[in-house]
């Protein structure tokens, strides 16, 4: 009989244990004390700095290297040639100098975080509505006579100026630099854009790029600058000479 107590009682003792266990468990989830662990995983993955490596590092470099900012090994590794390479660049484009490509630098080089594929507002590109609508008024202002890869060709270049070193990065600041676009200058920019230039705008903003990484176009019968006929020309689409 003392024998069949004492197991009741080891049985409950056990019973108590677990159940505390659990209880354990729920309430520190409940308080979030594991989600700072995962907050840091998530802020990790959005940074780049000195000691990190994969293919993102070497996104970094293949851009930097290609806009005259690194000319080391596209290795993968960010060392120290890589931080100069990213504060060169930080102080072109008007940012913080730390020689770490979080948030505002990734988005410079055309690159996106974690964080921005994630945000509201957006498309699934990373452009903003405003973003889609200004470059829509841009084609249409642009190339409303033309066929529609040459419209999309259009957005194209504005979002690889976007992208490349020698222009503002915002879509804004190439659209609106002196003397860049000849519709900002007579007020075409003004026009209310249709629905096949809000298209193209789309069709750009996810990556359809006719014009192979072109930063310049012009029309041959109307161009009146000698300096954009020495550019090397890529393609011509409808009445374009799309050029780099």
């Amino acid at each position: 009989m003392n024998r069949v107590i004492r197991v009741s009682a080891l049985a409950l003792a056990l019973v108590a244990v677990f159940a505390a266990a659990v209880l354990f468990t729920v309430q520190t989830l409940s308080r979030g004390d594991a989600a700072p662990a995962v907050s840091e995983l998530t802020e990790e993955a959005a940074v780049l700095k000195e000691g990190s490596r994969g293919d993102d590092v070497k996104t970094v470099q293949t851009k930097l290297k290609r806009w005259g900012y690194y000319s080391g090994n596209v290795d993968g590794i960010y060392g120290p040639a890589t931080k100069k390479a990213v504060v060169a660049f930080q102080k072109k484009n008007g940012l913080t100098q730390d020689g770490i490509v979080g948030k505002a630098t990734f988005e410079a080089l055309g690159m996106m975080t974690q964080a921005s594929q994630a945000g509201g507002g957006s498309s699934s590109s990373g452009y903003t509505n405003s973003d889609t609508y200004l470059l829509a008024r841009c084609i249409y202002a642009e190339a409303r006579g033309e066929i529609y890869t040459g419209q999309v060709a259009v957005g194209a270049v504005v979002l690889n100026r976007v992208k490349s070193s020698q222009f503002p990065n915002t879509i804004a600041g190439v659209i609106y630099q002196k003397n860049a676009f000849t519709a900002v200058n007579d007020g075409q920019i003004n026009l209310t854009p249709n629905q096949t230039a809000i298209n193209a705008a789309k069709d750009a903003m996810n990556g359809w790029d006719p014009t192979y990484g072109c930063l310049y176009y012009y029309n041959p019968v109307t161009a009146t600058s000698s300096w954009i006929f020495s550019r090397e020309t890529v393609v011509t689409i409808g009445k374009h000479v799309f050029a780099i």
